[in-house]
């Protein structure tokens, strides 16, 4: 006899084994765009092979089987071992595989930062742990580049696409990741409080050795072969020199792991597959980079660049979270028809997919802005004040969205078995990371008070494109009146300061480069009415061409 109680219909798993290049038309136009094409090949490839349900599934286990600490070995030597599953090392090999860690800094194609974003974007949409070592260790290249020395030893290194994750010797490895080590805990983001002190070995100076005796709040990734790290030099307490920069290596030269202890791995909400760390450091070796004193302006030129990387991660975590959202909707029955069909989940639907696009041609404006900053001062505002303000706001919005797209799947997203609930706990991190919302307008500020003529460059390119469009035209007019207050005044707006800007500049891309029932709903949602956006869903669908923005936002098979 059959005990079956009964029969499993109208489910569905989450979106796998699709094309997730292929079925996005705004990043395909992006890269057209921006003269990337030479990359379509190498990027189509990835694509196919990130989207399959293969990948997806080393993604789950990554992140279901966090790495372990390993502080001795049997023989009770100080080892301070990381232990990864094989589905890290095999999506992290993929991933180096790419070339996209050093793509920017070793070719020098028209294109090369989308082409970078694309595959970064790509990337992201699967697994998000992996993409923190790759941040940190393109990021360090450009300040790796002008110490020569440094430079002649991890050039090739840093260039190689070859997958090592041996733990050895910067000498003996073919290819190596960097980390960072600033926020102590007594400081947070504030690193001119930072304590941990570097004693020259000889006579110091840019290229010298130095010893490093303190600790780090949040060293990322303790596993990495070398870290760029902040320490103050001289014993004379945090008034007595600036902060320098320095070259932590895993191993020193003479052969001997260095005098790095991790105390702990941290036990964090999200980014569960890649390893953050407390450590303290024992007379640790290093090798001071730039002059003394220069701490904070060589890892402000640092943070540029991984702060562009928060923002390309949230947006592919919003594209994720808006795919994931419209093809489960598009297969779901409730009330007698398709969820996709229902007008209420059709406007939620509409509006991830309008604030999915705006974040992706906000982010390829920006990797724009950073192949081409020394064109003009336009460019330099968009790298150095627009980044911070992107930041921001495309960083808080993945944290919003990803709960309603969860939503999306009622009871079906709120379990730890797919990635609905991967990508909710991984979108804080980058809001939070490398500067929090706070810091990232107050960086927006100062970015518009020094250079205030790359401020009206900006402007006046936004100014061009909302010309004709009475809307983008009155939003302009605010955000020049937000600027024209006092300083004293405009600290305490900087959070609105930076929704107008963000929000003006991604109405102004989309009216330049995507088809006008996805600009025209976005202004008339985020510009026109004062009070939308505050809950996905809650905008007046009426006169937009929802059909066409759902069919732009994922393409029905």
């Amino acid at each position: 006899m059959d005990w079956t109680t009964h029969q499993v219909f109208n489910q569905f798993p989450e979106l796998a084994d699709y094309d997730p290049l292929a079925t996005d038309p705004a990043l395909c136009e992006a890269l057209q765009r921006a003269g990337a094409a030479w990359a379509r090949p190498a990027l189509e490839r990835y694509a196919q092979r990130l989207g399959s349900f293969d990948t997806y599934a080393l993604a789950q286990q990554a992140n279901r089987h966090p790495p372990e600490l390993q502080r001795f070995d049997s023989r009770g030597q100080r080892i301070d071992a990381l232990e990864f599953h094989p589905a890290w090392h095999e999506l992290m090999a993929l991933y180096r595989a790419q070339g996209l860690v050093s793509l920017p800094f070793r070719e020098l194609h028209t294109g090369r930062w989308t082409a970078w974003a694309a595959g970064f974007y790509l990337h992201g949409q699967v697994e998000q742990g992996t993409l923190c070592p790759a941040t940190m260790t393109q990021a360090a290249i450009p300040l790796l580049q002008k110490e020569d020395a440094l430079w002649a030893q991890l050039k090739d290194r840093l260039y190689s696409d070859a997958y090592d994750a041996r733990d050895l010797p910067v000498a003996h490895k073919a290819s190596i990741w960097l980390g960072m080590g600033m926020t102590e805990k007594q400081g947070g983001s504030d690193l001119r409080a930072n304590t941990t002190l570097a004693m020259p070995v000889k006579a110091g100076g840019r290229g010298s050795e130095y010893l490093l005796r303190g600790h780090k709040w949040f060293f990322s990734a303790p596993q990495c072969d070398a870290h760029l790290v902040t320490a103050r030099v001289g014993a004379g307490g945090p008034s007595s020199a600036g902060l320098a920069c320095f070259y932590l290596p895993r191993w020193r030269p003479d052969g001997r792991r260095n005098a790095v202890r991790v105390q702990r791995l941290k036990d964090k909400v999200g980014n569960r597959s890649n390893a953050s760390s407390e450590v303290e450091f024992e007379d640790a070796w290093a090798i001071l980079m730039g002059e003394e004193g220069r701490g904070i302006a060589t890892i402000i030129e640092m943070a540029g660049y991984t702060r562009l990387n928060c923002v390309a991660g949230s947006a592919a975590i919003l594209r994720q979270a808006t795919v994931q959202a419209i093809a489960y909707a598009r297969r779901r029955q409730a009330f007698g028809k398709q969820l996709s069909e229902q007008p209420l989940m059709r406007a939620v639907l509409a509006d991830l997919a309008l604030e999915s696009e705006a974040a992706l041609l906000l982010l390829m404006r920006l990797a724009q802005a950073f192949e081409r900053e020394t064109e003009n001062a336009a460019e330099r505002a968009w790298k150095r004040a627009m980044t911070p303000a992107a930041k921001f706001w495309v960083c808080k919005r993945a944290v919003e969205l990803t709960g309603e797209a969860m939503e999306v799947f009622g009871g079906n997203g709120y379990v730890e078995d797919g990635v609905m609930a991967r990508l909710l706990r991984e979108a804080p991190v980058n809001s939070i990371w490398e500067g929090s919302g706070n810091v990232m307008c107050l960086d927006l500020l100062r970015a518009l008070a020094r250079e205030p003529e790359a401020a009206q460059a900006l402007l006046a390119e936004l100014r061009e494109t909302a010309a004709g469009e009475p809307r983008l035209a009155a939003a302009l007019r605010e955000l020049q009146a937000l600027l024209a207050l006092p300083p004293t005044e405009l600290e305490a707006l900087g959070r609105l300061l930076a929704q107008r800007l963000v929000l003006l500049a991604q109405a102004c891309l989309l009216r330049r480069h995507a088809p006008a029932a996805m600009a025209d709903a976005f202004i008339a949602t985020r510009l026109d009415d004062a009070g939308a956006g505050r809950v996905a869903g809650a905008i007046d669908l009426r006169g937009m061409n929802v059909a066409a923005i759902l069919a732009r936002a994922f393409p029905a098979a």
